[in-house]
């Protein structure tokens, strides 16, 4: 869906791991905001009407041929840019000024003392300024003409500013909550520099949704496959405010599901939400054709293809369809990777990449411009109930890609076990609602262990646990040590499968959440 004609702030993304957090940001101060790769046409950019541009961080250094760049065109005060750390040295090279290679990085916490001219962006900033830093290069001098409006303790430029302020950069990111007063120096820019009005309200994003989804399926039949998580209830409850009875919804029991998952989200759906629900249980379907499949890509190219077949199937059964509804979300499209050069495919989504090319549906995303608290406090607006909005989130291709290797009825039986042990414990802590997501990942690896006085060789339960506030970045959650005591020991006593536990520490980035 779009924007609806609202102001717009577009993101140059030149591969900063804090991109999508910008973007939530300027959404968060009441603004719409789009992610565009860096080498998207200038054409396409100015196309889109932006109110004020923003090209992010990266990991690359401008003083490389290759290092992602935009037009020069697109600094020429047009439209106001304000250049985050490699976008300010970007904007610097590009306008004249100069960028050396630092002889040692400036990273984490770091004190910014913003100058007597702080110019438009740094405004109601003066003195020091606690903030995030994140680079090797610096800008030795800027643009001819600009101002220079504040430095770090070492004395090195951390930002400029042109003499209208319609170009603006700093060295330092604004957007991570280490940051202080950053939501300050983004609101100075989009509102101050751009001249923007709050224009992004999620309750009148419902009313033009809804009026979206009516326009483009007209008068056909939309058929939404139900998976009891937040993405595919909330597209379902807007969507059915839409179209009404032409929406069927199916939800299958792909045999992927956590332990007694299928019986309890149909008691949701039925008693609650008043959806239209037809149960199909595809388990055979599902675990025949993942019979010797061990690549995770693999998996969800097979998941993805069966999943439409099934639809198909029972969609005929139910009066046909020419639309397929799906929970696509924002952080979905972009980890499947948008269309660029050098765009990294992190995985495909069940929701994005793992559709087969020929199927007899449109594909419908309401949500695909949408982050997942944006969902949630639409799902709020909509009165889904608690229970599904604060589920923890749940991968399409569901428990095949927590059973690393092969995936079989015996293994799946051991990873549901563990999984539910391992929430019931976490629930029983009051942690669950309190972290992003937390569960089981069974490794193919055997150890080998006793039990009795008893030798076993048996399979290994990895224990996932993180914080975040949207999945696109993430800290592992420093659980009790007598919480993490008791969950190994009854996974080791109560499950035959399985006879050692390991906990993961590793953040996002550098690993994803899911192990596959």
């Amino acid at each position: 869906m779009s924007s609806g004609g609202r102001e717009k702030i577009v993101i140059i993304d030149c591969g900063s791991q804090y991109t999508q957090l910008i973007a939530r940001r300027i959404r968060e101060i009441g603004v719409y905001s789009e992610i565009m790769p860096w080498d998207s046409d200038i054409g396409i950019i100015l196309g889109s009407e932006p109110s004020g541009i923003i090209i992010s961080g990266g990991p690359g250094t401008v003083l490389e041929d290759d290092s992602p760049s935009v037009p020069r065109d697109l600094l020429d005060g047009g439209v106001p840019v304000l250049g985050i750390c490699y976008g300010m040295q970007l904007a610097a090279k590009l306008l004249g000024g100069e960028v050396r290679k630092g002889e040692y990085a400036e990273y984490g916490r770091s004190t910014v003392l913003v100058g007597e001219k702080p110019g438009a962006l740094l405004k109601g900033l003066g003195g020091e300024l606690e903030v995030w830093m994140s680079h090797w290069d610096y800008v030795e001098s800027p643009p001819p003409g600009f101002t220079v409006t504040a430095r770090s303790e070492s004395g090195m430029i951390s930002g400029f500013e042109s003499p209208d302020s319609r170009i603006c950069a700093i060295q330092f990111h604004p957007e991570v909550a280490h940051t202080a007063r950053g939501m300050e120096v983004l609101s100075n820019f989009v509102f101050g520099i751009c001249g923007c009005a709050k224009s992004w309200d999620l309750e009148n994003w419902i009313d033009s949704t809804v009026e979206d989804i009516r326009a483009t399926t007209g008068g056909s039949r939309v058929v939404c496959g139900l998976s009891g998580g937040v993405d595919s209830t909330v597209a379902a409850v807007i969507t059915s405010r839409a179209v009404g009875d032409r929406l069927e919804c199916i939800f299958v029991n792909n045999g992927l599901l956590r332990l007694g998952e299928a019986e309890q989200v149909m008691e949701t759906y039925r008693s609650s939400l008043g959806l239209k629900v037809h149960y199909v249980d595809a388990t055979e379907d599902f675990l025949s054709t993942l019979d010797g499949v061990t690549e995770p890509e693999a998996k969800r190219k097979a998941i993805g293809e069966t999943f439409i077949r099934v639809f198909e199937r029972k969609a005929w059964e139910t009066g046909g369809a020419s639309w397929l509804l799906q929970g696509t979300l924002y952080p979905d499209v972009i980890e499947s990777g948008h269309k660029g050069k050098n765009a990294a495919v992190i995985k495909s989504h069940h929701n994005v990449g793992g559709l087969p090319e020929k199927m007899d549906f449109k594909v419908l995303e309401p949500l695909r411009d949408l982050f997942k608290d944006e969902v949630r406090k639409i799902g709020s607006m909509l009165a889904v109930p608690g229970e599904i909005l604060g589920r923890h989130p749940f991968p399409g291709p569901g428990l095949a890609v927590r059973c690393l290797g092969g995936v079989t009825r015996e293994r799946l039986e051991t990873l549901r076990k563990a999984d539910a042990i391992f929430l019931s414990e976490i629930r029983t802590a009051g942690l669950y609602d309190r972290m992003w997501q937390a569960f089981c990942v069974l490794l193919p690896v055997r150890t080998v262990g006793v039990m009795g006085d008893i030798r076993t060789y048996a399979e290994v339960i990895a224990l996932r646990a993180v914080e975040s506030p949207d999945g696109m970045t993430a800290d592992w959650v420093r659980l009790p040590a007598d919480l993490l005591d008791r969950v190994s020991r009854r996974i080791c006593n109560e499950i035959g499968g399985a006879n050692r536990v390991v906990y993961d520490i590793t953040g996002k980035p550098p690993s994803t959440i899911e192990w596959e």
